[in-house]
């Protein structure tokens, strides 16, 4: 049975993606683009699919095997998928695994961080052009979005399968490692990035950033609304082990698995840390707006602004993908000084 307020969580995130994707394609544009349950997946192989992409069979073994995602569907996949299709945010996941779709929306992957690693993959549009999905002819389809409807009509073009793109990344690599086969690609490296963050926040501690401070990361969205991030993006990364912490409204949302909170203007002092960053965006509105907010009284007067511990950073380059955060680990000591 799904829980109905993890649900609406969810929702609330999905939004935060259409948020990011309308920053990513307004610069050229002037367009907008769409907690973790526990997951199971069962091993155990099982007669093909006839007629199936997934149907051939190697000499002792079946190819497919029965995996539930984390929404509750339980679908036969490839053991190992050689033709992907991905609909969803953190696209930077699968380059770490090795791994290039043969479709995306390739919105979502305009001007991150790892844009040119991406390859030979065609546009599926936003929304997903079934279409176009069709004559990819994937073996799998993985995607981030939770509308039943579509759900259904993805499945007649190719096993599809639910996965929640925003899960902490310690959960979402290997399960994504898991379903694309590449689940010791996954294993090695949350290894060695676990070892590399821990040696960047002792980095910043040497230089500077005390244990037990506090950080908040707001941005605006166009129409003057101003948000503060919670479960999503660069939060993910500053609220790890041995970094910065969220102030308590921020930690409010977190437990609440809120993705992000739109909030006034008045009462950014509850949310403000010792360390506060913006994240920029194309939206020239957006960026009135940031301005307008940075000259005012009530920003002057919060401790981070005075202590200079602002610090900007585009929006688009600060999600929690697995190439984002590579990137990130070494971008963010410059960054905090």
């Amino acid at each position: 049975m799904i829980n109905k307020k993890a649900t609406i969580n969810k929702k609330s995130t999905r939004q935060y993606t259409a948020l990011i994707c309308l920053f990513s394609l307004m610069g050229a544009l002037l367009l907008g683009c769409g907690a973790s349950d526990n997951q199971t997946a069962n091993s155990n192989t099982t007669a093909p699919v006839a007629g199936s992409a997934a149907s051939t069979k190697t000499s002792e073994t079946a190819s497919t095997r029965a995996y539930t995602d984390y929404m509750g569907h339980t679908v036969n996949i490839p053991v190992a998928p050689q033709r992907i299709a991905y609909f969803g945010e953190n696209y930077g996941d699968l380059l770490v695994l090795g791994v290039q779709a043969v479709g995306t929306s390739t919105s979502t992957i305009e001007g991150k961080v790892y844009e040119k690693q991406v390859q030979n993959v065609s546009d599926l549009g936003f929304p997903i052009d079934l279409e176009k999905a069709l004559a990819l002819q994937p073996d799998l389809i993985i995607t981030g979005n939770t509308d039943e409807k579509q759900y259904t009509a993805l499945t007649k073009i190719a096993p599809t399968v639910m996965f929640d793109t925003f899960a902490p990344i310690n959960e979402r690599l290997l399960l994504l490692g898991d379903i694309v086969n590449k689940k010791k690609a996954a294993e090695d490296w949350l290894a060695q990035y676990k070892i590399k963050e821990a040696e960047m926040w002792t980095k910043l501690h040497e230089n500077g950033v005390k244990a037990g401070e506090t950080a908040s990361v707001f941005t605006y969205y166009p129409g003057d609304r101003l948000f503060v991030m919670g479960r999503t993006g660069l939060s993910q990364i500053l609220y790890e082990e041995n970094g910065l912490k969220p102030t308590a409204p921020i930690q409010k949302a977190l437990d609440e698995d809120k993705g992000f909170v739109q909030i006034s203007q008045e009462v950014i002092g509850q949310y403000a840390g010792d360390r506060i960053f913006i994240l920029s965006t194309p939206s020239s509105e957006a960026q009135q707006s940031t301005e307008q907010l940075m000259k005012s009284k009530l920003w002057l007067q919060l401790p981070a602004v005075k202590q200079g511990h602002v610090y900007i950073q585009d929006i688009g380059k600060t999600e929690s993908d697995a190439s984002t955060r590579e990137w990130l680990l070494e971008e963010l000591p410059k960054l905090i000084k």
